[in-house]
């Protein structure tokens, strides 16, 4: 069992390397190959970094590190992403930012187009690409997807509309600083941006997931330490092999489907799970706050009442 368990967490530190070195490729080449030859800023503070950096050039001829910019603009933001989102989840997305950083510096502006509308529309798309996959797999790409992540756990809201939203001083800077027709393009990227990380991460919609498993009881603790949701259990027989087992029941939001499927397999690599979208939920449905107070107490509040 250990020895499955070890497996499944190397297998999940590959697959977040492997996102974090996507993220750092898709970010890089955007912003080198499509946003900055066509003056077209990015969300968030990447794109904050590309207004200071090319201001600075413009205004005094200093030619400064955009990627060097991003790494400091961002440590601030980590601060508080780690007393929200837990030291996991800000690690990785720190480690994300430094190969962002380090693959932006390295790689040579490029120019690929002298269509503004397709770079604006290409580097949206690369960027939303790189920060849905983050937001999917656990961690963010820094800056403004922290606290979109943050609001969005709160409201139950897309993170992309609270990008959206946080990105309108950038839109308003590139405006001011530069030219509307360049505020223009950058609404047009960030919206792009905004669509491919909800398309990628949906984590306001919820799905019923159904686990067969003949470890019903390890593989329900390991959810319960894992995803704080409740789940119903129901005997079952296998149509062809005949062999009896139980089924797991379980209500979870899609940010939590990738949390609930490693607590799965870390103890039965067998288990058969089917995912069927929710469309609505009547009932009880844990908020982020009183999942949080389940794991700090093990109980709901009102069901710790109920118990006395």
């Amino acid at each position: 069992m250990s020895v499955k368990i070890a497996t499944n967490a190397y297998h999940d530190l590959g697959k977040k390397l492997c996102i974090i070195l996507i993220t750092g490729l898709t970010g890089s080449l955007s912003l080198n190959f499509f946003l900055n030859p066509g003056n077209i800023m990015s969300a968030g503070l990447n794109g904050l970094s590309q207004i200071i950096v090319a201001f600075a050039e413009q205004t005094t001829g200093i030619h400064l590190s955009m990627g060097l910019f991003i790494l400091l603009l961002n440590i601030p933001v980590f601060i508080a992403g780690f007393i929200r989102l837990g030291g996991s989840a800000t690690f990785f997305s720190f480690l994300n930012v430094v190969v962002l950083s380090l693959l932006t510096m390295v790689f040579p502006e490029g120019h690929i187009t002298d269509n503004l509308l397709l770079n604006a529309l290409v580097g949206g798309v690369l960027i939303g690409v790189g920060a849905g996959l983050s937001l999917k797999y656990g961690f963010t790409t820094g800056g403004m997807d922290i606290l979109s992540l943050i609001f969005s756990k709160i409201t139950g809201k897309t993170v992309g509309s609270y990008m959206m939203i946080l990105n309108g001083i950038i839109v308003l800077l590139a405006g001011l600083l530069f030219s509307w027709e360049s505020a223009l393009y950058t609404i047009i990227s960030i919206y792009a941006m905004s669509r491919v990380v909800d398309t990628i991460h949906t984590s306001h919609q919820k799905v019923t997931a159904y686990i067969t498993t003949r470890c019903a009881d390890e593989v329900g603790k390991n959810i319960a330490a894992h995803v704080f949701r409740g789940m119903t259990l129901f005997p079952s027989i296998g149509g062809y092999s005949g062999v009896s087992s139980q089924t797991i029941m379980i209500v979870i939001t899609r940010y939590e489907l990738y949390d609930l499927e490693q607590a799965v397999l870390e103890v039965d690599s067998d288990a058969f799970i089917n995912i069927v979208p929710t469309q609505s939920i009547v009932g009880r449905f844990a908020s982020d706050d009183e999942q949080r107070i389940f794991k700090a107490t093990g109980s709901f509040p009102e069901l710790k009442k109920h118990k006395r």
